[in-house]
């Protein structure tokens, strides 16, 4: 009897035991079931284009914007903050050392003064033409006439526009590790000084930089070491920026997300027709004047712009030339072919001082529109101050925070015309902000493209092939 027991007991066990280990290998093997086809599936998202994927994230997320309305921002803005932070977060480590890599590898390279003195000049050289361009579109859509009874946004706080001395004098920076880290001091409601982040300027950053690798050129092979260590430094964090823009799918949805459902259509309706002018002006200064510039070098502009598309996206998106700096320094050298070490130097250099959207083009679409708005029509000699102040003063105020707010500012007092404009328009200033900061960041690249050729820095091999992904594949990086 005790013995049929234990073999009753040991077949009910191994019943179990046959049970369990069944269950157990059903959920490994749907584990290992679930965990191929997600990696199915991240294969798949990886071999769709990079621009596709951040087109699709940019329908989806008007689309989820149009739907849940004001929603979608209190759901949806996360993403696009979290998405903004991490390329900004990667964006000031990227330049230190690209710019000191850069800068000590000069041995034997085309002057950095005849290099920076032609870059400077194509930036002179856009920036007038975005200008003529913002007065011809203001002169023919007149977006100031019929608009009537226009209200100062309630958030409008007039900017305080500093010295040209002050601007230059702050290139050097006082600390460099508080420009590395863009911390500085402000004072608080109770007169407290007090840490505060995002002064705003990346130049005293470039100007640090450059001090470090002309001094490692100086010192030729005693520091053979650190050339080498500021080389390896650039190329992890390269990677890192890799790693980051794979997110611009992501980031794209909550950015236009947060964007479509905050602002719906009420703030845009009365003035419609400047944001209309806004647009076709940035995109004739892009597609046509941009064209022509890259044809007269013999460079093919479809092959450009299908290189330069990615950042071209990361820029509109985030409305941040800063942020998109990652994003247009990989394009140029890794789609378009331009000498690394020379990007490294024009492209943060470029996203501080070249605003063709924000400090040529809106400054005097602006003046048309307030002397449409008002009824004074501009003379011949205010359409001379405009274009002279929007060129010159894009430069003087690199680096401030607010760029466009201040150009306009600059620009409308030089003329001798009412600032009421700029509180008009702030309502609607991020939907302004997306498309100059793409025309900033175009003409961001296109200019390297256009002094590499004229230099022999531009790969016309590189220049030619089809763009690879800007994401986690290394791809056939240009040596």
């Amino acid at each position: 009897m005790a013995t049929d027991s234990v073999l009753f007991m040991t077949r009910r066990l191994s019943s179990a035991a046959v049970v369990l280990i069944t269950r157990l290998g059903y959920r490994v093997g749907l584990h290992f079931y679930r965990v191929a086809w997600l990696m199915k599936l991240v294969s798949a998202w990886f071999k769709i284009p990079f621009w596709q994927r951040v087109l699709g994230g940019f329908a989806l997320g008007a689309l989820a914007g149009w739907l849940l309305g004001p929603a979608a921002d209190t759901w949806f803005a996360p993403l696009g903050t979290l998405y903004v932070t991490l390329i900004k977060m990667i964006a000031v480590p990227l330049v230190f050392f690209a710019v000191i890599n850069a800068v000590s590898s000069l041995h034997g390279q085309k002057s950095v003064a005849a290099l920076g003195g032609r870059t400077f000049m194509w930036f002179v050289i856009t920036a007038a033409l975005a200008v003529a361009v913002g007065l011809a579109v203001g002169v023919v859509m007149q977006p100031g006439v019929g608009v009537t009874t226009l209200q100062v946004d309630a958030n409008y706080v007039p900017k305080d526009i500093p010295s040209p001395i002050k601007v230059l004098l702050d290139v050097v920076p006082s600390n460099p590790f508080q420009a590395l880290t863009g911390i500085g001091t402000t004072k608080n409601a109770a007169g407290e000084t007090v840490l505060a982040a995002g002064k705003g300027s990346i130049l005293p950053v470039i100007f640090f930089a450059a001090l470090l690798g002309f001094a490692m050129v100086k010192l030729g092979e005693k520091v053979a070491g650190a050339r080498k260590l500021a080389g390896e430094a650039s190329e992890i964090m390269i990677q890192v920026t890799r790693f980051v823009l794979e997110i611009t799918p992501i980031g794209t949805f909550g950015l236009i997300a947060s964007l479509v459902g905050a602002y719906g259509f009420s703030k845009l309706l009365p003035l419609a027709n400047f944001v209309g002018a806004l647009y076709v002006a940035c995109a004739l200064h892009i597609v046509v004047v941009y064209s022509l510039l890259l044809a007269s070098h013999g460079l093919n502009p479809l092959k450009f712009f299908r290189g330069a598309a990615a950042a071209m996206q990361v820029a509109f998106v985030s409305s941040s030339s800063f942020a998109s700096m990652p994003a247009s320094l990989r394009a140029i050298t890794h789609n378009l072919g331009v000498d690394k070490s020379y990007a490294s130097f024009a492209v943060p250099l470029g996203a501080s001082i070249k605003m063709d959207g924000c400090g040529a083009i809106y400054p005097a679409l602006c003046a048309v529109f307030i002397s449409q708005y008002t009824g004074h029509p501009l003379s011949a000699d205010q359409y001379l101050i405009v274009l002279i102040a929007s060129v010159l003063g894009s430069f003087g105020t690199a680096g401030v925070p607010g760029t466009a707010v201040v150009m306009a500012t600059v620009v409308l007092s030089a003329a001798g015309l009412p600032l009421e404009t700029i509180g008009y328009l702030y309502a609607i200033d991020r939907v302004l902000d997306m498309m100059r900061t793409m025309t900033n960041v175009t003409g961001q690249m296109v200019v390297p493209v256009l002094v590499a050729k004229e230099t022999g820095l531009l790969d016309r091999r590189v220049y030619e092939s089809p763009p690879s992904n800007l994401g986690l594949e290394e791809g056939n990086d240009p040596a």
